[in-house]
């Protein structure tokens, strides 16, 4: 999890329950525009686009946060009332259906939105488990978070890291590779999978992916960090 990243997209929103729909678009044009945004981002943004009345780009995040995060019920549900304010009736009808069907019960035993928020309390009680310095409970209520939304990759990545910082590398590792089969190009998740092969002694495929991450983002100096300390170990 970017720390920094969540904390503007927090701020972000309280910025647009304030009513300051401008300054949380500007805010997260910033965590967009650096990449690796989740789906809760996308949403937002669009929600203060729709605010501000730039309904195209509104429009275009809620396409964006549906891309990531299918069964994203309230974006699909906003996409709706976007839409049918921009006299596209069918595509809204269309969007209503879709976030009607999201809202049946699942395999959770819950309907899709209950089962989403439940999962974002455990993922908050989690944190409350970190900050109290409790990372095997932590943990727990992150796997159950996961267990009830799978697709939310901010969860599957919060997990993989956390896994790290108990010594769990192997689980950590496994983890972080199902993220990035989903998303290749999630950048924060490729760096971690390299630190988690340097950990397990896999320095090969720790070189190999900091490499990869290094193509796409040649002046992290994490990355510079991490292939420093290949080289000074000599791997």
């Amino acid at each position: 999890m970017d720390v920094n990243r969540d904390r503007q997209v927090a701020r972000a929103r309280e910025l647009f329950e304030a009513g300051d729909a401008h300054g949380a678009v500007h805010l997260l044009s910033e965590v967009v525009g650096a990449g690796g945004a989740f789906a809760d981002a996308h949403h937002l943004l669009g929600l203060a686009f729709s605010m501000v009345g730039r309904r195209d780009d509104a429009l275009a995040e809620m396409d964006r946060a549906l891309h990531l995060n299918p069964r994203y019920v309230d974006a699909h549900l906003n996409r709706a009332v976007l839409l049918n304010e921009m006299g596209r009736y069918e595509e809204a009808a269309a969007a209503f259906a879709a976030a009607q069907e999201l809202g049946k019960v699942d395999d959770t035993g819950f309907s899709a939105p209950m089962a989403s928020r439940l999962a974002n309390l455990h993922a908050e009680l989690a944190e409350a488990y970190v900050e109290a310095g409790g990372l095997e409970e932590a943990i727990r209520q992150l796997e159950t978070a996961v267990h009830l939304r799978p697709s939310f990759i901010d969860l599957r990545y919060r997990l993989a890291r956390l896994l790290l910082e108990r010594g769990e590398f192997a689980r950590g590792r496994a983890e972080l590779e199902g993220i990035l089969r989903e998303r290749p190009a999630f950048f924060d998740a490729q760096a971690s999978l390299g630190m988690a092969c340097y950990l397990l002694g896999d320095v090969a495929a720790a070189r190999a992916m900091w490499a990869t991450c290094r193509q796409q983002s040649p002046k992290d100096p994490r990355i510079g960090a991490y292939l420093s300390l290949l080289e000074r170990v000599g791997g």
